[in-house]
């Protein structure tokens, strides 16, 4: 076997990524045809002639982590959604697509460089984001994993009209859209239910119910007809119950429950995709700066502030019940939104521990393997364990003791490529901001 082909990864202290995970010391971790295939103590390790060897001296090595909601045209510096949106447009055109895949192409390696492996996006323009994909899959250039939605599905003057959705107005044009993006090689359908903080037009009156019940229906009959899942922003509680009735897999961001929704998240309507269990992905990443920095710094309004204040009590909430019902949650960062980076994923571990008041391992376990179930990926990714790909991050302190260890990768390997040559580049104004933030106390 070529020497390129097999690696071990010897003096490492592994944490699997599996629940109830304990550091298990001296291990020695090898690595061929981009697959695990040995884990055994280093004292006794077999290494073929002429494999490569990295000597970890005792730093952690664990699955990559997964983002399960990524926007990749954007860096996370503050721009307000108009001129965003003003900015696309202008890129539909031959230049601007490849513009916009040489963007989306340097966000899906800021993503692997900080320890992610796998990534789910969330809606990007012009399916630039399937064409970096499979850019990715042909080995052209160094990439995580990514489940590419392309472009989502809107209503007339809905979330993300005229950046990364189409606009359908009918139940009948949502179907054909489903088709075509389906075409286009998506691998979920996104679909934007409720309106947002920035759409919002009264305080006290985010996530405003935007998709109708018939036409949210239609989009996932079509999609589940052709085995693809569907994901949807929603930060209302009235959204919730609208989009699982619809038969929407996985809940973007979330809201309050009650009763009835708990039960629409265990099945009970019976719309959702067969063997695909309803989640809530917790991205509570873009909802704190609206919380804690000044209006101006998110370049928002105040009827904004108080909006953005109640959709991340929401999210807060919504992880906490969903962890008391025994639903399943999900995390992701909602990368491009103000104050979210391409390389942050570390952070939203770090916060779904803070304020859903879970264990550092069950944070980290939910980043991994947790993830990787409901992406439908768990038999290929998110755990260390023998015949898995090698999607693997190594760290120098012990994250089950500080989150904070995630936030500078010794190595990166995305199916068995080392991406050691890619590196983080931090934008130093919003590192300042955000780790004040992540600073401040919880409040109950």
């Amino acid at each position: 076997m070529a020497k390129s082909d097999v690696t071990v990864f010897l003096n490492a202290t592994v944490l699997d990524g599996t629940e109830h995970m304990e550091p298990q010391r001296g291990m020695a971790v090898t690595v061929e045809g981009g697959k695990i295939a040995r884990i055994e103590p280093s004292a006794v390790a077999r290494v073929a002639e002429g494999a490569k060897t990295i000597d970890l001296d005792g730093a952690f090595l664990l699955p990559g982590l997964i983002n399960m909601h990524v926007h990749f045209c954007g860096s996370g510096k503050p721009v307000s959604s108009g001129d965003a949106g003003s900015l696309m447009s202008k890129l539909d055109n031959p230049v601007g697509r490849a513009i916009l895949r040489r963007i989306i192409r340097g966000s899906a390696q800021q993503q692997l460089a900080s320890g992610v492996t796998t990534v789910r996006g969330a809606g990007d323009p012009l399916f630039a984001d399937i064409a970096v994909r499979d850019a990715i899959e042909a080995g052209r250039y160094a990439g995580p994993r990514i489940v590419a939605p392309g472009t989502g599905i809107t209503v007339p003057g809905g979330h993300g009209a005229g950046l990364f959705a189409m606009v359908a107005d009918t139940p009948d044009r949502a179907t054909r859209q489903v088709h075509d993006i389906a075409a286009h090689g998506a691998d979920v359908i996104k679909l934007f239910v409720t309106g947002g903080v920035f759409d919002a037009t009264e305080p006290g009156e985010p996530g405003v119910l935007r998709m109708s019940p018939e036409i949210a229906a239609a989009s996932c009959k079509a999609a589940h007809e052709l085995g693809l899942p569907v994901m949807a922003h929603v930060e209302s509680s009235e959204g919730v119950r609208v989009a699982l009735a619809a038969g929407v897999d996985t809940i973007e961001h979330g809201a309050e429950m009650d009763d009835e929704i708990r039960e629409l998240y265990k099945g009970a309507a019976g719309t959702q995709l067969t063997g695909r269990p309803a989640s809530v992905t917790c991205t509570i990443s873009p909802a704190l700066p609206f919380v804690l920095l000044a209006p101006e710094k998110t370049h928002s309004t105040e009827v904004q502030k108080v909006n953005g204040d109640i959709v991340c009590n929401g999210i807060i909430n919504s992880a906490r019940e969903a962890l008391e019902a025994g639903i399943p949650v999900g995390l992701g960062t909602d990368s491009s939104c103000p104050y979210v980076t391409q390389y942050d994923m570390w952070r939203e571990v770090a916060y779904f521990a803070k304020y859903a008041g879970v264990s550092n391992a069950f944070a980290l376990h939910t980043a991994t393997q947790v993830n990787a179930g409901l992406l439908g990926l768990g038999d290929v990714t998110g755990t260390v364990e023998v015949g898995k790909d090698a999607d693997l991050l190594v760290v120098a302190g012990d994250p089950l003791v500080d989150l904070s260890a995630l936030r500078a990768p010794l190595h990166v390997m995305a199916r068995g490529r080392l991406a050691d040559k890619l590196k983080v580049k931090h934008i130093a104004e919003l590192d300042r901001e955000l780790d004040w933030i992540l600073d401040q106390p919880v409040e109950h």
